[in-house]
């Protein structure tokens, strides 16, 4: 079965260039376009899409709203989203991210990394444009020291660690496979605890979390 893809953005024409783009890609097709937030949250729930390709900037509902109400804090059933705009803004990207996004990408995005990024949402793992990685993990790591970060629920074991920071590096689950000589479905397993542990409900919070308790800096 194909990747399902929803598409939301105000602006007809980049709505039908990212459908282009999208259904150009073996393996993934777009089955729903909305032009504003509110009918993008009621499309998604709707149609119950694989990935859901939200603009920040739309009228009635943001993307940053939509995707809160798809993929948020006590949504029941979240769906993958991945958040695309014009605007490289630190507090778009930070947003999103908290608003439970998958990835984040600037809508000069190439067909290649757009599908990247749809496929790892689809597959539980995250992509962000790499134009605005470096800031990123730059701002984790210049948190204030005093800030209190959440603490897991149970002790993080050796293992657990490495595939910890391997997923704050950006590494993908065959790359940290490949890096630590274990399974894919090793790491799967791994990650899966990591997010129970750490109350984090995809990788890219996980990757937050090693950035918050210092475990990681840029470059490192």
């Amino acid at each position: 079965m194909p990747i399902r893809v929803l598409v939301a953005d105000d602006q007809t024409i980049i709505r039908t260039g990212l459908r282009i783009m999208l259904n150009a890609q073996p393996g993934i097709e777009v089955v729903g376009e909305a032009a504003d937030g509110q009918e993008a949250v009621r499309l998604a729930r709707e149609l119950r899409p694989d990935v859901c390709l939200f603009d920040i900037r739309m009228p009635v509902i943001d993307g940053l709203e939509a995707t809160r109400l798809v993929a948020g804090p006590g949504v029941a059933d979240p769906l993958a989203v991945v958040v695309i705009t014009t605007f490289d803004l630190d507090e778009y990207v930070y947003g999103a991210l908290r608003a439970g996004a998958r990835g984040f990408l600037l809508k000069d995005t190439g067909p290649d990394l757009l599908a990247q990024a749809v496929r790892s949402a689809s597959g539980g793992e995250a992509l962000i444009a790499p134009s605005v990685t470096v800031r990123l993990l730059q701002a984790f790591a210049d948190l204030p020291a005093g800030r209190p970060v959440a603490q897991p629920v149970s002790p993080v074991t050796a293992r657990e660690e490495q595939v910890l920071l391997a997923v704050a590096r950006g590494l993908t689950n065959t790359e940290i496979a490949d890096a630590l000589h274990i399974s894919l479905s090793t790491v799967k397993t791994h990650l899966a605890s990591l997010m129970a542990k750490l109350g984090a409900r995809n990788r890219v919070e996980i990757a937050m979390w090693a950035y918050e308790t210092r475990r990681i800096l840029p470059g490192t």
